[in-house]
């Protein structure tokens, strides 16, 4: 990013954080106690409204998965084809659902028992759940202080423990709460307590050590402080340890999105510390962030129409087109971007309406359609994606496999919908871009100041145009350098007349 590139866009943020003061006040904040509420950012940071981009689908209780016992504390979610898999952590079980049709599931069985050998064990307070391509099921047996692996037929097949490091407290009670599982069933855990990063363990059960640990964040006063101070004020100081991630999902290339909901707001203010990461095997976090602002979920942290501070992510979910969903715990929200770092749209928010959440603890989803997980409510809402939403995701879609124009006659669609979109404007001229109308494209990155994409166009149109009149170019120079030596040359003959007619006289 160059000087200048860096400068518009602090001068943007500061512009958007003025703007965004008095939005939270007006009419904005207003719309958030009405129904359903999507919305998304413009260039300047302000508030847009938009159309629902899911609309619910059904909001299901225990009742209506055909449960005899009410939900208590659902704090786990996994979609694997057509079944979900939810953690009724408060009964100690998980319930294999599997969906028949748009809104319609039915139970397959309720897991509550392991089988080893002739024993029969029961979980002790689960909190999550993944199930590898073979169909195996990897388990957080919480209060148990293990992640167990069971075949189908729910016979336990393995056990994983508190890690062997001399890192770790030896007092520490090992309480495993999120995980996720790679196609070769090595598993990545988070676990209560232990801020290193991801608890890895190999296939076979042994710990190969801890992955993406959380980048120490401190203010570098507070370093020259602690390098001056004494033993004793050291001791009794806030150490600079790296922050726990809250939740992991591991997309369809095996890289693993991690959530941290314990960011403090100064840190996401000044990016220091992020909210979302996406790592790779090495544990570099590799999240693409080319959007406008930062990818933390709302901008704006002030307090109105019920809400305060930050958003804080509880989960996420990733579709294979690499857009994925972050959910907000402290504002019952949704956050879409795409694999750029843009905010697609924001949706939902806390309340007791339909697609409002009391206590969201989970999200995933199946195709397009979204399941979130309400703790407090005890119930599992279905999203499904409208008409708009649908158009964003085939613009998307479209244009990553290289359907260009195509692509552009969704975002047209959407821009229909929603004429005030940014990302509608900047997509179509992305398409005309790769159908080479540099000229129309740049129109089109020009009404919604994308500089970096306008840049590009005018870099292609220049070129053509200059190819397209190289003759007339190669015209006008030579022209420009003949006439000047031509009218000279003409001055120097007459010169020279001139001399001869003097000494003839």
């Amino acid at each position: 990013m160059n000087k200048n590139t860096h400068m518009r866009r602090i001068l943007k943020r500061i512009s958007a954080l003025m703007v965004g003061a008095m939005v939270l006040v007006g009419s904005s904040m207003v719309a958030l106690a009405d129904g359903s509420y999507t919305y998304c950012y413009d260039y300047w940071g302000d508030i847009q409204d938009s159309p629902d981009a899911y609309e619910v689908v059904g909001v299901y209780t225990s009742s209506d998965l055909g449960l005899d016992t009410y939900f208590k504390d659902p704090s786990g979610l996994t979609v694997d084809g057509n079944d979900v898999y939810i953690v009724d952590r408060g009964n100690n079980r998980i319930v294999q659902l599997t969906r028949v049709s748009r809104d319609k599931f039915e139970l397959v069985r309720i897991i509550d028992e392991i089988s080893s050998g002739t024993d029969v064990v029961n979980f002790d307070g689960p909190s999550d759940i993944a199930v590898s391509e073979d169909g195996n099921l990897f388990i957080c047996d919480t209060n148990n202080a293990r992640i167990v692996k069971l075949d189908k037929d729910l016979n336990l097949l393995q056990t994983f423990t508190k890690p062997t490091d001399e890192t770790l407290d030896a007092k520490l009670l090992f309480q495993p709460d999120k995980l996720c599982v790679d196609t070769a069933e090595r598993v990545y855990a988070i676990a209560t307590g232990i801020n290193k990063g991801l608890i890895k363990y190999e296939a076979d059960g042994t710990f190969s050590g801890f992955v993406g640990a959380t980048p120490v964040v401190y203010e570098w006063w507070d370093y020259i402080w602690k390098r001056l101070a004494s033993q004793a004020q050291r001791a009794q100081m806030q150490s600079f340890v790296p922050t726990e991630y809250e939740n992991v999902y591991m997309d369809h290339d095996g890289f693993i999105y991690t959530v941290t909901g314990k960011v403090e707001e100064d840190a996401l203010r000044n990016e220091s510390a992020d909210a979302i990461r996406k790592l790779n095997m090495m544990g570099s976090d590799i999240l693409i962030r080319n959007g406008d602002y930062p990818v933390y979920g709302d901008l704006y942290f002030g307090e109105g129409g019920g809400y305060k501070g930050s958003s804080l992510m509880q989960d996420i979910t990733a579709f294979d087109n690499d857009i994925y969903m972050a959910l907000d715990r402290n504002r019952g929200r949704i956050f879409c971007y795409n694999d750029q770092g843009r905010l697609l749209f924001a949706f939902g928010g806390n309340g007791n309406q339909d697609g409002y959440f009391r206590k969201p603890s989970a999200i995933d989803h199946m195709g397009y359609d979204l399941m979130v997980l309400d703790r407090q409510d005890n119930s599992m809402t279905l999203f499904a994606p409208t008409e708009y939403g649908q158009a964003i995701f085939d613009a998307i879609d479209q244009f990553d496999a290289g359907e260009y124009e195509k692509s552009g006659q969704s975002w047209e669609n959407v821009m229909t919908l929603n004429g005030n979109y940014d990302l509608a404007y900047i997509g179509i001229g992305r398409s005309l871009l790769r159908q080479e109308e540099y000229k129309e494209a740049m129109e089109y990155f020009e009404l919604k100041y994308d500089d970096e994409n306008y840049s590009k166009a005018f870099k292609q149109y220049r070129k053509i145009w200059v190819e397209e009149h190289i003759g007339i170019i190669f015209a006008v120079v030579f022209l420009a350098l003949a006439i000047p030596l031509g009218i000279g040359r003409v001055r120097e003959i007459k010169h020279e007349i001139d001399i001869a007619d003097i000494f003839r006289r």
